[in-house]
């Protein structure tokens, strides 16, 4: 029953940042944990971040902690990916999701809505 819709993807140089941005519409979207996810070229979907309810934590993959916050404004319904010192390895796929199983799922299959993705390319 959630709708989910990203942007603010594109092409960056390595060192440079980047803000994703997810609009959810159709739930209580303070209720739900919301997460980042990316795929690349033949790989699987892997997580990146992760929101819990509310806002009170979040959680990382360690190649991305440091780099990356996300962050969420439940009065926009709205959830944002700040992307800085970019990579070449970050090119991907971002998918953006919402749950309602958990604080800080990591697992796709613990999802229950996805967005459609946008495209992040880095440059070296």
């Amino acid at each position: 029953q959630v709708q989910l819709v990203e942007s603010g993807g594109g092409l960056v140089q390595a060192g440079g940042s980047l803000r994703l941005s997810c609009a959810a519409s159709g739930g209580a979207f303070s209720t739900y944990t919301m997460g980042w996810f990316r795929q690349a070229p033949g790989k699987e979907r892997e997580f990146v971040a992760v929101i819990s309810q509310y806002g009170s934590s979040t959680d990382y993959r360690d190649s991305v902690k440091g780099r990356f916050t996300i962050s969420r404004d439940n009065a926009k319904n709205t959830v944002y990916l700040q992307m800085k010192s970019l990579k070449p390895e970050d090119t991907a796929v971002y998918y953006c999701a919402a749950g309602n199983r958990g604080s800080q799922i990591r697992r796709r299959d613990e999802y229950d809505y996805w967005g459609q993705g946008t495209q992040v390319t880095v440059s070296s």
